[in-house]
């Protein structure tokens, strides 16, 4: 990715901070799966990626992309938190809705208000307030990850996609969310142009 993009990038996630989505209490039992994009998915969002999805949240299912760091650093995306300022930690691709949007994953002995449980002591939030709490402990991004943008389908849009063999579904799991063993940089970098 060039410099030129990846500073678009940073001045859209700059602007669109103070407009943070607020994620409402939870509405009631999540069922959460991991979506992996198999070969040959049309939609080129999603190729490659594996997406923590809930159902229940909205009116069909949504979910953040976890295996697509961006150029921007988390010290990037709060310049004015000086205490931030050696974090080197990405900032992740979660997805091509409300791209301008901040949601974070993080983990927790009880529901914090203005989170919605993901699965088990995992929790999806986009309150600026709550993350801006987080970012204070003493190792600000042990068990969190932060996202612009989320992914989100119609009602029946996903099943659809699942029938037509699109995804494979696996067990949400921690490490999946949490360790970076696998990460697919978003957006793909260029491939180096070659003279013959």
């Amino acid at each position: 990715m060039n410099r030129r993009a990846a500073g678009a990038v940073c001045a859209l996630l700059l602007l669109a901070v103070a407009s943070w989505p607020a994620v409402a209490d939870e509405p009631g039992r999540l069922t959460t799966i991991l979506l992996v994009a198999r070969d040959g998915l049309p939609d080129p969002n999603f190729a490659g990626s594996v997406v923590l999805v809930m159902n229940h949240v909205a009116d069909g299912p949504v979910g953040v992309i976890i295996n697509r760091p961006t150029p921007m650093t988390v010290a990037e995306l709060f310049p004015d938190r000086k205490r931030l300022a050696m974090i080197r930690d990405k900032v992740y691709f979660g997805g091509p809705v409300e791209f301008g949007t901040v949601w974070f994953l993080f983990r927790a002995a009880k529901r914090p208000t203005r989170a919605v449980q993901a699965f088990d002591d995992v929790y999806l939030s986009g309150d600026r307030n709550l993350l801006l709490r987080l970012l204070r402990r003493k190792d600000p991004m042990e068990n969190l990850r932060i996202f612009v943008g989320h992914s989100g389908w119609a009602p029946g849009q996903l099943e659809a996609e699942i029938g037509h063999g699109h995804w494979t579904l696996e067990r949400a799991a921690k490490d999946a969310v949490f360790e970076p063993d696998v990460e697919r940089p978003w957006p793909a970098p260029l491939e180096p142009e070659v003279s013959i």
